[in-house]
């Protein structure tokens, strides 16, 4: 099926790009990797009667270091995030951008684009919640800076005013002696995964914890950060009870809903499961060891 009739606006500025969205109002929609919005458009479940395009706007596609953060443009895609020497420093960021989807949309889909989509069964949002992270935001009344915490606010609905647009995504380096993982079960690369979990830790020494960050996709109008499954695991030694808590604790915060992919109960389970291996995986990472990770295909 072919979209609906619309016109299209090319801009070449941040600027313009605002301009244009407060000129054209609730019909128009921002255009950046399109993973989302065009096949949403051919199905005619998405009618905008403008699309403005970001993707001819200069310095919105880059990874870089500074004094401690890593600094996103929202026009960057996923494969350049997974091919980042920076990004690759920190493991669970290489996790979730070689696990998306398939190499045609990791080429054309955006972290930006991911992020304002605020899509229940998006990536990027848990992993980034495990970290340090704040979210770059222009719009007609100027910049501001948000915490990823304060971003969503339900499923496709995020604190974005009208006219504003995200800028850059800036995430603070995790301390030495941390590591974390990112896994989702799917049945296929290129579908919705059933669950994700995302495990961030911090080891006081090669078995205590001293921070924990897990936050969860899928289960859940909005990602869940799994504040009783971090209490859990904070402060203790990585035992096998003290991680059989902090999963079940994550199960118990997720708000799964019955579909295709299965049962609530069974997304509860598998939300336990992909828990403790998350963490045994990025307690391994803290502890300096080189280990591949990849989602899990059921």
């Amino acid at each position: 099926m072919y979209p609906r009739p619309f016109r299209y606006h090319r801009a070449a500025s941040i600027r313009e790009a605002v301009s244009l969205l407060a000129e054209l109002g609730e019909e128009a929609k921002l255009l950046a990797g399109g993973q989302s919005l065009i096949p949403l458009m051919k199905l005619r479940l998405a009618s905008p009667h403008h699309l403005v395009d970001l993707n001819f706007i200069p310095d919105l596609s880059y990874v870089r270091p500074e004094d401690g953060l890593l600094r996103f443009g929202a026009l960057t895609r996923h494969a350049e995030v997974e091919a980042s020497p920076a990004a690759q420093q920190i493991p669970i960021l290489h996790d979730c951008a070689a696990g998306i989807a398939d190499v045609q949309v990791r080429n054309r889909g955006t972290l930006g684009g991911s992020l304002a989509e605020a899509d229940p069964s998006g990536d990027w949002a848990p992993v980034l919640l495990t970290l340090p992270t704040e979210v770059v935001c222009v719009g007609p009344e100027g910049e501001r800076t948000l915490p990823l915490a304060e971003f969503f606010v339900d499923a496709y609905t995020t604190v974005l005013r009208p006219a504003e647009l995200i800028r850059e995504v800036v995430v603070r380096r995790p301390p030495p002696g941390s590591g974390g993982a990112y896994l989702a079960v799917k049945r296929s690369a290129p579908v919705y995964a059933t669950a994700t979990a995302a495990v961030q830790l911090m080891l006081a020494d090669r078995e205590t914890c001293s921070e924990a960050g897990i936050a969860l996709g899928a289960v859940g109008l909005t990602p869940i950060k799994a504040a009783e499954a971090e209490a859990a695991l904070r402060g203790q030694r990585l035992t096998p009870d003290t991680i059989t808590r902090a999963a079940e604790a994550a199960s118990a915060a997720c708000d799964p809903q019955p579909d295709g992919r299965g049962s609530a109960a069974y997304k509860r389970a598998l939300v336990g499961a992909l828990v403790k291996r998350a963490i045994a995986l990025a307690a391994r990472r803290a502890r300096g060891e080189q280990v591949e990770v990849s989602h899990i295909y059921a």
